[in-house]
């Protein structure tokens, strides 16, 4: 992302300003570029000093980020007993308190990564609000055509909103989610909601272009924007209800009725575990939010690209560690809280026939649209996965400007470069399998 803000001259000439702005503008570029690529993933906390990042500057840090000093009031001599953060293989994580939005450890946690169906969570707290469960929405050729469709929606049938969120949750059905969608009067007025929910939660990294997940162009969330989305997840009974539902049955027609069994094997393997979502593509790898709770202390563990079939495992070591040390260790950000309804602007979505309709939520804007946020740069809709929100303006380019200034001799020019490295990830987009 680019931002310049420049003070042309009036009293130079067409053809200095343009030759000075030839031989400035790339190097300055080139030289901002390389202390950016020379960021090695550390095993510590982070140092960065940026003020801008949500949830917290050492948030900005782009390898492991944890604090092992105690908190204050600790017990002398038990940070020698605080474990190590767990090893774990995904490109970023987050494990963090529900309850105190504290950030206990996280690694990239604001890397840009493909969600798969994790995505799902954010678009069931985003149309539970607006949706009927007792009403019915006629299934598209769209829906019904999705591939993998999972759950089988036959065009032109009628479905409950209540069965389809059951099966959107259980299993990952992602001709549900486009049903629900739709079920707001339009695909893009589902979409438009969608994204006006991740600003409202200060989710500015993610990007929602389809409602279930699958791969897109454009489309793209972060480790810690997942845990904002569990944690508005948590305070929805609604939610709760279908995320926690571990076997159900679904009528695709009169004479054909399918078992949802859930996908999320946490629910059933892990003590206290409340729900989470799992996803897969073949690009995405896997991807995971989970919720647990034990002894009053509520947990959200997100993950993103990890080796396939490896994420609740991997989920339940950092959940394993965040109970132990939680209260213990040194916080290394925060979750932050939603936006007051009142600053979420954009155009509205349409009404749904057959649906409880809008319930006060303020409209969203346009599917892929940037959502800027008070004081921190935001990502535009179309950088790819696998990238990071842009670094912090370099000071060697103003510097540079300055002495172009004087040496023009009264010509002014304010720059401001922000420049990402090159994204870490180039993958292949082969078909998703799920």
């Amino acid at each position: 992302m680019l931002d310049r803000f420049g003070l042309r001259t009036a009293i130079a000439t067409a053809g200095i300003t343009a030759a000075v702005a030839a031989a400035v503008v790339p190097a300055t570029a080139a030289a901002a570029s390389v202390p950016a690529a020379g960021v090695a993933a550390s095993a510590s906390a982070s140092t960065s000093t940026s003020p801008a990042v949500i949830g917290g500057s050492q948030l900005a840090g782009r390898g492991v980020i944890v604090n092992y000093a105690q908190v204050s009031g600790a017990a002398a001599g038990r940070a020698a007993a605080v474990p190590k953060l767990p090893s774990v293989k995904a490109a970023a994580f987050v494990i963090a308190d529900a309850g105190t939005g504290q950030v206990l450890a996280a690694r990239d946690p604001h890397g840009w990564e493909r969600p798969a169906s994790t995505l799902k969570m954010l678009t069931a707290i985003s149309l539970l609000p607006l949706l009927n469960p007792d009403s019915t929405t006629v299934a598209t050729k769209l829906a019904a055509s999705q591939t993998p469709n999972v759950v089988g929606l036959l065009a032109g049938h009628a479905y409950r909103i209540s069965d389809l969120f059951t099966a959107l949750l259980t299993i990952s059905a992602n001709d549900a989610a486009v049903a629900l969608a739709q079920a707001t009067g339009t695909l893009a007025g589902g979409m438009a909601v969608i994204n006006a929910e991740a600003h409202h939660l200060q989710a500015d990294d993610t990007v929602a272009i389809d409602p279930n997940g699958l791969d897109a162009s454009g489309q793209h969330t972060s480790a810690y924007d997942l845990a904002l989305i569990a944690r508005q997840a948590l305070q929805m009974p609604a939610f709760l209800k279908y995320d926690e539902t571990v076997s159900a049955k679904f009528a695709v027609s009169k004479k054909k009725t399918v078992t949802l069994d859930n996908q999320n094997s946490l629910l059933t393997t892990y003590r206290g575990a409340l729900g989470g979502k799992i996803g897969w593509t073949s690009a995405a790898g896997a991807t995971y939010i989970g919720m647990a709770r034990r002894n009053g202390v509520t947990l959200i563990v997100t993950l993103l690209h990890c080796p396939a079939l490896t994420e609740v495992d991997a989920a339940k070591s950092l959940l394993n560690w965040g109970f132990r040390v939680d209260g213990q260790v040194t916080p290394v950000g925060t979750l932050v809280s939603p936006l007051p309804s009142s600053t979420v602007a954009g155009p509205g979505a349409s009404g749904a026939s057959g649906t409880s309709g809008a319930s006060g939520r303020t409209p969203a804007p346009a599917a892929g649209t940037p959502r800027p946020a008070a004081g921190t740069p935001r990502p535009a809709a179309g950088r790819a996965a696998g990238t990071h929100p842009p670094a912090a303006p370099s000071a060697l380019t103003a510097a540079g400007f300055s002495c172009v200034t004087l040496a023009l001799a009264g010509m002014g020019f304010a720059y401001s470069r922000r420049q990402r490295p090159a994204a870490r990830y180039q993958r292949s987009r082969p078909n998703p399998r799920a």
